[in-house]
């Protein structure tokens, strides 16, 4: 789903200085919002972990996210993306008329709210770290790691031909299943090195680690 959101950003009226200016203040925003889910994530995740549960909190991430993947494919047939709430929506469609730096930064905040698989998998990922340093770390190296392609797609939106864009959209579901299971993996604690290796042997650490 950021996908076409960065095709859809503004291309004309902006100076080159500004234009790339407003490109860094939106992912700026993105990141913003990664690094509060963070938080989220990261308090959640301790608190787990205090509690002696992380290991059951990787076994439940996980199999959510396997979950969430069969009961969206049972309802459509296709492994589909995922469709963004109206008041997010019309938020973005809002900012997106404007032509402001401001514009541009709320516009990324809000993006670091849209639904997209990739995110669920961080977030899992993010709390089952059991640390609030880690959780923050982690999302926003999430974010940064996936800004040269959102650059990318802003700056090449023609050069893409939708089936491209439609068969990357279809992989992230998959994507998703497969954190699922590794995630699921890690708490079953098979003693299988670095894949699963036993929850003893790491001192109850963080699964993700």
């Amino acid at each position: 789903m950021c996908g076409p959101l960065m095709m859809a950003l503004p291309l004309q009226g902006w100076h080159r200085g500004t234009w790339i200016a407003s490109r860094l203040i939106y992912h700026l925003g993105r990141v913003t919002t990664y690094a509060g889910l963070g938080c989220v994530f990261g308090g959640l995740g301790r608190t787990f972990a205090a509690a002696g549960v992380q290991r059951w909190v990787c076994l439940t991430l996980g199999a959510a996210l396997v979950l969430g993947v069969v009961w969206k494919t049972s309802r459509r047939g296709v492994l589909g993306g995922w469709s963004a709430p109206a008041w997010l929506t019309r938020g973005m469609q809002e900012l997106l008329a404007e032509r402001s730096l401001g514009a541009m930064y709320g516009l990324g905040l809000l993006n670091g709210f849209l639904p997209c698989g990739l995110v669920y998998v961080a977030g899992a990922a993010a709390t089952a770290s059991g640390s609030l340093i880690h959780a923050v770390g982690f999302m926003i190296a999430f974010g940064l790691g996936t800004l040269p392609m959102m650059l990318a797609l802003s700056l090449l939106p023609r050069s893409l031909p939708g089936s491209w864009r439609l068969r990357w959209q279809q992989l992230v579901p998959w994507t998703v299943a497969v954190a699922g299971v590794l995630l699921m993996l890690r708490g079953l604690s098979l003693g299988i090195p670095y894949l699963s290796p036993h929850w003893d042997a790491v001192g109850g650490a963080p699964c993700c680690h």
